[in-house]
């Protein structure tokens, strides 16, 4: 083995399984219990979800992703250091982090950054508002908020507890995601599928996949499942794409639908969910959005 690959290999075993020494904290990430220094000073953050989240800490990355898709972090002044996929390894090391975090769409980058400064992984995939809100907590031990992340994950519980009350009682919902003319349909256990599981809003259809991207549906299909709520989330919107998520449901078998005919259509805001989902300020507009919709009707 070359010094070059042992080099490399060594610093990915630092990375993720650093021995707790002195200045060192312990935190919990999507890859188990990690040891990085305590509140570094110069944090590289490759995910779009943890930004949202450190902003709301009251802490400033001092490098970023070159595009961040959500308008509420538009204007943050930081150093670009690559995309969600694709890091800038000439640019990250010239800027010298002391602590790099991924999650998400940059996760597996994480060896690639490893040799540059220590990384933790914290990915947010399973249960998002759980994950959400152990993240808030996390980051604040790691940069010594704690009293910040108290305040914060008393108003995210709030906010779920609000968006509970709203839709308990208020008939079955479908989760549809729109890309251009297509349509995919989200269950219990997808990635959409907190908004059944932790709010508590039956599903219209039950046997729906719970892969990432989906199931993949028709007019046909959202006609037969005849939901009481439509919830929709426009991914071309979210990316900054073209066309709408309205106009591509502007069709006789979704009007006729009880959503439709009742009006009980919701256009989440599409970049927080789809892309920052988990992201304290994401949660709680997403949160809003849905409350709002249901005491409405």
């Amino acid at each position: 083995m070359n010094r070059l690959r042992l080099s490399g290999l060594l610093a990915v075993t630092l990375a993720f399984a650093m021995p707790a020494l002195a200045g060192n904290v312990s935190v919990p990430t999507a890859r188990g219990e990690v040891a990085v220094p305590a509140t570094p000073s110069r944090v590289a953050v490759f995910d779009v979800a943890a930004i949202d989240t450190l902003l709301a800490l009251g802490i400033t990355p001092a490098g970023i992703p070159s595009r961040l898709y959500v308008d509420y972090l538009a204007g943050l002044e930081a150093t670009p250091v690559g995309t969600l996929f694709e890091p800038d390894l000439e640019a990250l090391a010239a800027l010298g982090p002391d602590l790099i975090i991924v999650g998400g769409r940059s996760a597996p980058q994480a060896e690639a950054l490893a040799p540059i400064a220590p990384v933790i992984d914290m990915t947010i995939a399973t249960d998002i508002p759980a994950e959400g809100r152990a993240r808030i907590e996390a980051y604040g031990t790691l940069f010594g908020r704690q009293a910040e992340a108290a305040v914060l994950a008393a108003a995210y519980d709030a906010r779920l507890a609000e968006a509970q009350e709203a839709v308990a009682g208020q008939g079955r919902a479908l989760i549809v995601q729109t890309n251009g003319p297509k349509i995919s349909a989200y269950g219990r256990g997808s990635r959409f599928g907190w908004l059944h599981s932790t709010l508590g809003l039956p599903e219209a259809h039950e046997q729906l996949d719970r892969a990432t991207h989906g199931d993949a549906v028709s007019f046909e299909f959202i006609a037969e499942a005849d939901p009481d709520w439509l919830i929709v989330i426009d991914r071309g919107a979210a990316i900054g794409e073209a066309g709408s998520a309205a106009s591509t449901l502007d069709n006789p078998l979704v009007a006729g639908t009880k959503a439709g005919k009742a009006g009980r259509i919701v256009y989440l805001s599409a970049a927080p969910v789809y892309i920052a989902g988990g992201g304290y300020t994401a949660m709680t507009r997403t949160l809003d959005e849905i409350t709002a919709a249901f005491r409405a009707r």
